[in-house]
């Protein structure tokens, strides 16, 4: 740091407190949040979040780890000390490299902002060259306040002579500082290029000695890729998951006002019912309002812990975001790509968190199961009957139970009954629950059967389907989009009920009138030419049976000729109409 930004630093604290008696607002840019203090060699943790470097290096170690690198001397090697601290503004964990906050990127727009800050005082400022007189001008270069003489003196020696110096007045009417960003081994030189290999910007002496076998370009032939990549890392992820977090974040609040109301209400309902008794019953009431408060802390804190951590991805995200947007608006070629890699690396982690909730699966508890059962005994106190409970019941999809769930047929409407019930076993008194049956068949996956589910208001849901195909169907059930115990079930479907076409008769010779080309399904012989079945001949049933298939129930379905051929030793065709 040179002499100039010592002694601007030292001025600060002053210069803060100027302010704060003047009762002038200071730029919070500006200001460090750990000493209070306009910033002095600001300094980015990998959480995006600026702070001074004397302040990151007083932070308190939350871990240290050591690793060990390669050999300096015989038998001594290396060990790198890496310091985990707690950023003071998000609590994250952040890593202080090796050679400590100085290996940390410098934060350039918080410089802009606290030269920004000294212009806006009241009182003067000081020269930095001679202390003595008021500064009117200041150096781009070499960032120092000047007044009228040094001011002269500075622009007549050749080494500052093609310095850009500006007025003071004309900079406090712009309202923005553009100045340019120098090289720390070099004093007085401009990082203009950018070493690829190296991943850092370089000035001209940089690129000609300690890179001069790397590729460099200029900064700003490579700003637009290196820009276009954080650009996109907030706009096509960030920012929509920006989004999703203050949606899912007022969803819960929604829930908080909602359970309180719910719990005020129901609290309502108790004290209107408990008003008409003696002692006993208003000890009764107390005892329900005290079930009632225990519900309403339980949920309570639930959501206060779902908000919490809702509210700290959503500041993470935000600061992250609006970090990586005033650098891409505000920065300098330079600038963005002097704080490119920590950024990169921030929103990189941002981006990838698991913790991404979609407002559609945030179903916070508003407190819809809380519930004041009037009429449900209660017992006895001091020999008083009491009616009237806080009921809480949830359902339990491990005790719900699927009744009915039988052989289906194609075609023919088939039914089944859900009961929904709490922990305890018992069936719910209430519905309103979201059900979600699907009737996929397994052999053929396109193939899904349309379900109606009627919620019977008692725990009981009643759900209808059709099959159109035979075969083997899986039966999803959900309940509050999860499986109830056992689902999925499975579901075997059979064809449809082939009808008889034949005649129930005792045999093809009687029906027929001795026809001797008669058939039967039976596999029943005659001789002397006929082709059909007789009393006690071979293969008679011995008993009637239909003529179509041979089956001997005359309440039964006809079986189809595969399975007709697969149990007959022979071929039967169909009987004639007898």
């Amino acid at each position: 740091m040179s002499q100039s930004d010592q002694k601007e630093n030292a001025e600060q604290p002053t210069l803060v407190s100027e302010h704060e008696h003047s009762g002038v607002s200071v730029n919070p840019r500006a200001v460090c949040n750990v000493c209070k203090r306009l910033f002095r060699d600001p300094k980015i943790l990998p959480c995006l979040h600026t702070f001074c470097s004397d302040c990151i290096g007083q932070l308190e170690p939350f871990s240290v780890s050591s690793r060990r690198g390669e050999a300096v001397e015989e038998d001594r090697p290396a060990v790198a000390v890496t310091v985990t601290v707690l950023c003071p503004d998000c609590d994250s964990e952040v890593d202080i490299p090796p050679s400590g906050p100085d290996g940390l990127s410098t934060d350039h727009l918080a410089l802009d902002e606290v030269f920004l800050e000294t212009l806006v005082t009241d009182g003067p400022l000081g020269c930095d060259l001679c202390g003595e007189g008021g500064a009117e001008s200041r150096c781009e270069v070499c960032c120092v306040n000047l007044c009228e003489f040094c001011c002269q003196a500075h622009r007549r020696q050749k080494r500052t002579a093609s310095h850009s110096v500006q007025c003071l007045e004309e900079l406090k009417t712009r309202g923005r500082l553009c100045r340019p960003v120098l090289c720390s081994l070099h004093p007085g030189q401009e990082l203009r290029l950018f070493c690829q290999p190296c991943d850092l910007p370089v000035c001209l002496e940089c690129a000609a000695t300690l890179h001069r076998d790397h590729r460099c370009c200029p900064t700003r032939d490579v700003i637009d890729r290196h820009g276009d990549r954080i650009r996109e890392l907030v706009s096509v992820r960030l920012r929509p998951r920006l989004e999703r977090l203050t949606d899912s974040l007022q969803k819960v609040e929604v829930s908080q006002e909602a359970l309180q109301a719910r719990v005020d209400a129901t609290a309502n309902e108790v004290r209107t019912f408990a008003r008409g008794y003696a002692s006993a019953v208003e000890a009764h009431c107390l005892s329900l309002l005290h079930r009632l408060e225990e519900l309403r802390v339980q949920r309570r804190n639930q959501l206060h812990l779902q908000r919490a951590q809702l509210q700290q991805a959503l500041s993470d995200v935000r600061g992250g975001v609006e970090f990586a947007e005033r650098l891409l608006s505000c920065g300098s070629d330079a600038e963005i790509l002097s704080a490119k890699g920590v950024t990169l690396r921030r929103l990189t982690s941002l981006a990838e968190s698991s913790y991404d909730p979609h407002p559609a699966t945030v179903a916070p508890d508003d407190g819809s199961s809380i519930s004041f059962m009037a009429m449900e005994p209660a017992g006895e106190l001091e020999g008083y009957p009491l009616v009237g409970v806080i009921n809480s019941k949830t359902v339990d999809l491990s005790k719900c139970t699927i009744e009915g769930l039988q052989m289906g047929r194609e075609g023919q409407q088939g039914h089944f009954t859900l009961v929904c019930r709490d922990s305890a076993g018992e069936q719910m008194a209430r519905g309103g629950e979201h059900v979600l049956v699907s009737v996929i068949h397994k052999e053929k996956k396109n193939c899904t059967v349309e379900t109606t589910v009627v919620d019977n208001n008692d725990g009981s849901y009643s759900v209808s389907y059709t099959p159109e195909e035979p075969g083997t169907y899986s039966v999803w059930v959900c309940v509050k989009a999860q499986h109830v115990k056992g689902s999925p079930f499975i579901l075997n479907v059979k064809r449809k009920v082939r009808r008889h076409s034949g005649t129930f008769h005792c045999c093809s010779f009687c029906s027929s009138g001795g026809a001797k080309e008669a058939r039967c399904g039976c596999p029943g012989t005659m001789p002397g030419g006929f082709k059909g079945c007789g009393h006690s001949h071979k293969g008679h049933p011995g008993k009637p049976h239909w003529s179509c298939c041979g089956s001997t129930v005359e309440q039964s379905e006809c079986l189809p000729p595969s399975v007709l051929a697969a149990v007959s030793p022979r071929s039967h065709l169909r009987t004639v109409e007898l």
